[in-house]
């Protein structure tokens, strides 16, 4: 199936129109990391597997008041609980909050975070209440989680680095490489301008996104390569451009039926799946957006800076697939 025939879009002469666009999410994320990072000492909010502590899901007989809920805790001596409310699908309220108390320094004390937190509920708010869910992470587990999220994000990167290294060039690695991290980036600056927690179920959905990303990457630079082979007198350019043309209804058709059902995962999945749903929408949308306007056009400026900007395309045809 073909959405478009003889598609002749000038990607490459928006190229600083697509700079513009992806300086700007990179930076307002990067923006709002500092700040995360200066208020929490965390470039984003963590949920309870990384941070360490007591996360008590509890479901009130009326609407909770949050606000009263904190004096609550306030009043029994809790410090520092983060008070949220949970909405449905329909974004009205379902009248259940998360309570999670800051990590303990004692791990045996962990096992009392609920009890403290029912027993302040008891004594000064009269809500009728009942406890649906409770998670318990001690502080070395969840720094051991965090350090080893971060490390396979990064090995996946460099795994796929060497991959494409083997079955193109290196600076067809570099450049697919270069839009994972972008992609990376702006999915989790975008957690951090909504404010919106990060657990190991949101660091799955990226590293499931890394690999996406790199498969649409992998499809553009497969063309190009087919096309540099039969249109060596042509300018890089224009090879680039007709490539990623040739390969628009496939990437149109795979990524919006992907993002239609991540979509509806995200409209429909309710609370419990809404970090990973997120995640997902998100980096769907900018790994396609990506493979077309960050990794292809690196090529081209690699080529340009490497040969002078001379217009015929130089750029290898990569490495014949080993079998």
């Amino acid at each position: 199936m073909e959405l478009f025939r003889s598609v002749n879009v000038d990607w490459l002469g928006k190229k600083w129109y697509f700079l513009g666009f992806s300086l700007i999410f990179s930076v307002a994320g990067i923006i709002s990391m500092s700040v995360h990072w200066a208020q929490i000492g965390s470039p984003v909010p963590l949920g309870v597997d990384f941070r360490g502590g007591t996360q008590v899901r509890m479901q009130f007989q009326r609407t909770p008041d949050t606000s009263q809920i904190r004096s609550a805790m306030d009043a029994s001596g809790i410090r520092d609980a983060r008070i949220q409310a949970i909405q449905n699908v329909n974004q009205a309220s379902s009248n259940e909050v998360l309570i999670s108390l800051p990590e303990e320094t004692n791990e045996a004390a962990l096992d009392t975070g609920r009890e403290k937190i029912v027993d302040a509920l008891h004594a000064h708010y009269s809500n009728p209440f009942a406890v649906r869910n409770v998670q318990v992470v001690g502080p070395t587990v969840g720094k051991q989680l965090e350090k080893q999220a971060t490390l396979a994000t990064l090995y996946s990167m460099a795994g796929m680095l060497v991959y494409l290294w083997f079955r193109f060039q290196l600076i067809y690695g570099v450049a697919a490489v270069v839009a994972c991290f972008h992609d990376t980036l702006i999915t989790v600056g975008a957690f951090a301008l909504t404010n919106q927690e990060i657990s190991l179920t949101v660091i799955a959905a990226i590293l499931t996104l890394v690999g996406y990303s790199m498969n649409d990457t992998i499809v553009v630079f497969d063309r190009i390569r087919e096309n540099l082979r039969l249109s060596r007198r042509e300018g890089l350019a224009d090879v680039v451009n007709r490539s990623i043309n040739q390969t628009l209804s496939r990437t149109v058709l795979t990524s919006g039926l992907t993002f239609l059902t991540v979509l509806s995962l995200y409209v429909f999945g309710g609370q419990v799946l809404k970090g990973f749903s997120f995640a997902l929408v998100v980096g769907i949308l900018i790994g396609t957006y990506s493979s077309i306007a960050v990794a292809a056009p690196m090529l081209v400026a690699w080529q340009q800076w490497r040969a002078g900007k001379e217009t015929t395309a130089a750029l290898p045809a990569a490495k014949r697939p080993r079998v």
